[in-house]
């Protein structure tokens, strides 16, 4: 538990206001949300996009915020409230300050994740087989960027022996502004592809903007690479790290042979590593699981642990994720992978949607976003494997009418495919159209918010049950 003393000293503020207050006092937590916030807290007023937390510094204060963190221009405005306020340049800078200076004080080892696809299913899986042996704390759903990972740093107490990071980009420079207030002495990076590269413009600098985390380790420290992916193999040679390996080849450390999906039942293949030569079953689901498992054993192996007491980690059948199944209307069932999408993720969604016995696949796809220049023919990669795979097809959005039609054109009947004006028809078109035994794949980029059209589908369930 962090003081206000050691509030002031990490964030180099000022406090104004100080009315009685004890500078030894405990802060119970540091938070940004005000409608999150609880006796004890520090609130930390940010500016945002399209709101400003200096706004709602008075409510934090009535749900009984301890003190305030706030930037120096909104100071003087805010000095009527009894609120003890700390006062710095910039709160995104002081957060960072305070993180920083919170993880120097911390024996905690540090262990980051990124990558263009699977983050969070890596770090959720490296989270329960380190739990095996050690303490340890992991970053809540997707606190991956400049206010997620020193807040998820702030909650680490002197008992945390291994916090997981999640490291989000959107550019170069972004992952070594947060491995210089993590330190890490694992990376671990899962693959470089196509998301975000509206942003960045092209996959090699997507790599360059991955290559900031093993570039980050020290020389006593682990890079866990997927060695089956060019870009990031080429990473070693970023890095003063050790090097782990996982993938397929005879030079990886960590590897996967004969993976056999088993559809909603998970995976199972030949796991290979330090001696170790068994075969596994886990509730993750498709085939690209296996490159999740592989990289948890290999952060494993940089901590010092055996295989033996990583699998308890491994067959948890908690470690399924994201992708959920749920029941339809009509009997049918939702697989719900509206979390996020790119050709990668939908390709693998696709695998499993075909590994399913079903009396009819059906899939309803968004539009993927920010693939720049790799938009178009992204979306009609997708449309010719769904054309391969399903039974009916629904689209919703410009770019997603670039998978109808390439479905079309790649064979399915134009009676099959389907395309809806907005959410709204696309859960009635859904409801009218499943019948028992179907299942209903459906995907696209989070700024789509399909789950609007499963919560309306399971709406529609709960009603009737």
């Amino acid at each position: 538990m962090i003081t206000l003393r050691e509030v002031l000293e990490g964030t180099q503020g000022r406090l104004l206001d100080a009315s009685g207050i004890v500078p030894a006092t405990d802060i119970r937590r540091v938070w940004h949300d005000s409608r999150d916030i609880q006796p004890g807290d520090l609130y930390v007023a940010i500016v945002g996009e399209h709101l400003d937390g200096h706004q709602f510094v008075a409510e934090a204060q009535v749900r009984g915020a301890t003190a305030a963190l706030v930037d120096v221009a909104h100071a003087d405005q805010l000095s009527n409230l009894s609120l003890p306020l700390v006062v710095v340049d910039d709160t995104i800078r002081g957060l960072q300050r305070l993180a920083g200076y919170w993880r120097s004080r911390l024996k905690v080892r540090a262990i980051g994740i990124t990558g263009s696809l699977g983050k969070s299913s890596t770090k959720e899986v490296i989270w329960k087989v380190v739990s095996q042996r050690f303490a340890t704390h992991h970053s809540r759903k997707s606190f991956n960027n400049e206010i997620g990972l020193p807040l998820t740093i702030l909650e680490l107490t002197p008992d945390t022996e291994v916090v997981v990071l999640e490291m989000g980009t959107h550019g170069p420079g972004e992952i070594t502004e947060l491995t210089d207030i993590a330190h890490p002495q694992i990376g671990v990076v899962t693959n470089v592809s196509h998301s975000h590269l509206g942003r960045m413009g092209s996959l090699d600098v997507i790599a360059q903007a991955k290559t900031e985390l093993p570039a980050s380790l020290p020389a006593d420290g682990f890079a866990v690479l997927n060695g089956d992916d060019s870009r990031v193999r080429g990473m070693a040679g970023a890095t003063r790290a050790n090097v782990i390996f996982y993938g397929s080849t005879a030079d990886c450390a960590v590897r996967a042979e004969n993976i056999e999906s088993h559809g909603l039942d998970g995976i199972s293949f030949d796991l290979i590593a330090e001696g170790f030569h068994e075969r596994i079953q886990t509730p993750l689901l498709g085939a690209h699981s296996a490159y999740t498992v592989m990289a948890a054993v290999g952060t494993g192996l940089a901590l010092g642990m055996q295989v033996p007491e990583m699998l308890p980690g491994i067959l948890d059948p908690s470690v399924r994720m994201r992708l959920l199944t749920v029941p339809g209307p009509n009997g049918s069932t939702i697989i719900d992978d509206t979390y996020n999408s790119s050709p990668t993720s939908s390709l693998a969604a696709i695998q499993l949607l075909s590994e399913i016995p079903a009396k009819r696949r059906v899939a309803a796809f968004g539009d993927m976003l920010e693939l720049g220049a790799f938009e178009e023919e992204g979306h009609r990669l997708v449309g010719r494997r769904l054309a391969e795979v399903t039974d009916v097809l629904y689209t919703m959005g410009e770019r997603a009418a670039l998978i109808a039609d390439e479905a079309v054109r790649s064979g399915m009947p134009a009676e099959s495919v389907h395309q809806e004006a907005d959410k709204l028809a696309l859960a009635e078109a859904l409801r009218e159209g499943l019948g028992e035994g179907d299942y209903v794949l459906i995907k696209g980029s989070r700024g789509i918010r399909l789950e609007d059209v499963v919560s309306a589908l399971r709406q529609d369930k709960l009603a009737t049950e």
